[in-house]
């Protein structure tokens, strides 16, 4: 089919294309086979996709709104770098984000929030299950959301949902650390922020959303420091 044939389709359509490349792109993306740093090619996706270049725009577009790629100045397009070197900045704030909004759905929590975060959680057990990186990243990150959407304050919401997005690479090192098979204790922190939040109990959300985030940013921290003494081995 001719590109302008292709532009020429009903919009419901390019819709539907726009979303198959924006889903897979993100999971190549989110999985590490698109490297950061990694150049984006519009002729190419447009000819691997069978495409014009109109629903690649787009799909770029919406990848770039949520910090996945990056336009330069020159308009050429790459996959985001991540940086490393003040991964310390967004530690400090997925551990404060964990502890405002756990601490504020306890408060604030309705009988359908919990229905909400159950089901999630569900879900990211399954994924863990079946050790499924992407559905664990995307079930983890819909958890958290639930939470930040309970805790009823719109402006932690958008943080949240920000920092959320903006750690999701980081959480794909944090699971391959693992080589995918998270342990079961883990899981099982959710359930046990999930009981706190339903009882209300502030204190005990505090100290449990501090203790999950605490442990996922020594795992990554860890992963660094193995990644660099095995660099130096060499």
């Amino acid at each position: 089919m001719s590109e302008a044939a292709i532009d020429a389709a009903p919009e419901r359509k390019r819709g539907s294309g726009v979303k198959m490349v924006y889903d897979l792109l993100r999971d190549d993306i989110l999985d590490l086979a698109l490297l950061p740093g990694s150049p984006i090619d519009e002729v190419q996706l447009a000819e691997r996709f069978g495409m014009s270049r109109t629903p690649i725009r787009e799909a770029l577009v919406r990848l770039a709104s949520e910090g996945l790629v990056e336009t330069l100045p020159n308009r050429s397009t790459m996959v985001s770098n991540i940086d490393f070197l003040n991964l310390h900045h967004f530690f400090d704030a997925i551990t404060l984000m964990y502890r405002v909004t756990t601490r504020l759905a306890a408060r604030a929590r309705r009988p359908e929030d919990l229905q909400i975060i159950r089901a999630h959680q569900a879900q990211f057990a399954a994924a863990v299950a079946a050790q499924d990186a992407l559905a664990m990243i995307s079930t983890n990150r819909e958890f958290h959301a639930a939470i930040a959407e309970a805790a009823r304050n719109p402006y932690f919401l958008n943080i949240s949902l920000r920092i959320l997005d903006d750690g999701r690479r980081l959480l794909r090192l944090y699971y391959q650390s693992f080589e995918d098979r998270l342990p079961q204790e883990y899981v099982e922190e959710h359930e046990a922020i999930i009981a706190a939040i339903e009882a209300r109990d502030v204190e005990l959300c505090d100290r449990l959303a501090r203790a999950h985030a605490d442990q996922i940013v020594r795992q990554i921290q860890q992963l660094f420091a193995r990644d660099h003494r095995q660099d130096l081995a060499l």
